[in-house]
């Protein structure tokens, strides 16, 4: 196993008193930076909080075989961009420690992990299922938009043994456009029943025509749904 790597990272601070936070994982090839400033573009208005802080961490570059090797900001590495072959589970357990550390960073803060969403773009969102599923099923939810998990994913089973053992799990809220046509939206379809096969609580939504992109659509529906996992605390 890898040295866990502390990640770089922007945020976006909550612009009252900070009672929750999310963690936001960027595609393959791209930054926490580069993601933020994507949300801004096709978010109308802004998807900022009065009580939440928005993370975006960066994927340190590696070596990605489906570039042949060649360097790139991925949060793990894969055989091929299928769901029909192996996980590489050495790369995926290394960043799920390594992310581990902004988590934990969140509950230093004073944030209880009930209290904490994490969600990703593509890549970024299976790797916030492997977070969620695997190593921290107590938050308060999880979100993947165009992503996938592999047939054989160890999530599924972690999520059959915390169902069967009555543990908490994050309800799941994903998004896939129609047109994706580097992860298809049978992929993101599949994944979702699966998941909900072993005992998570699922809601999947597609957009007629969008491809492997965000939507301003898309991200309403997120920030409704995010505010509905952690709503503001209200004075007793």
């Amino acid at each position: 196993m890898a040295a866990v790597q502390k990640l770089q990272k922007c945020a976006v601070s909550s612009a009252g008193k900070h009672t929750a936070s999310v963690i936001f994982l960027h595609g393959s090839g791209d930054t926490g930076r580069g993601l933020r400033a994507w949300v801004r573009d096709v978010t109308e208005p802004d998807l900022t909080f009065n009580h939440i802080r928005i993370i975006y961490p960066t994927a340190p570059a590696r070596p990605y075989t489906p570039m042949r090797g060649a360097l790139s900001t991925v949060w793990f590495d894969r055989h091929k961009i299928s769901r029909d072959c192996p996980e590489d589970r050495e790369s995926i357990d290394d960043m799920c420690n390594s992310l581990g550390l902004i988590i934990q960073g969140e509950v230093n803060a004073g944030i209880p992990k009930h209290r904490i969403v994490i969600g990703g773009f593509s890549m970024g969102g299976a790797m916030a299922l492997h977070l969620a599923c695997r190593y921290h099923s107590d938050i308060a939810g999880v979100f993947a938009l165009s992503s996938f998990l592999n047939k054989d994913s160890a999530a599924y089973q972690a999520v059959e043994e915390h169902h069967q053992a009555q543990l908490p799990l994050p309800e799941l809220f994903q998004c896939h456009g129609t047109k994706d046509d580097l992860v298809l939206h049978q992929w993101g379809e599949d994944t979702s029943v699966l998941l909900k096969e072993a005992g998570m609580a699922t809601t999947f939504h597609s957009f007629p025509g969008l491809h492997h992109q965000l939507s301003t659509p898309e991200m309403e529906l997120l920030r409704g749904w995010i505010l509905k996992r952690i709503p503001p605390i209200t004075s007793s």
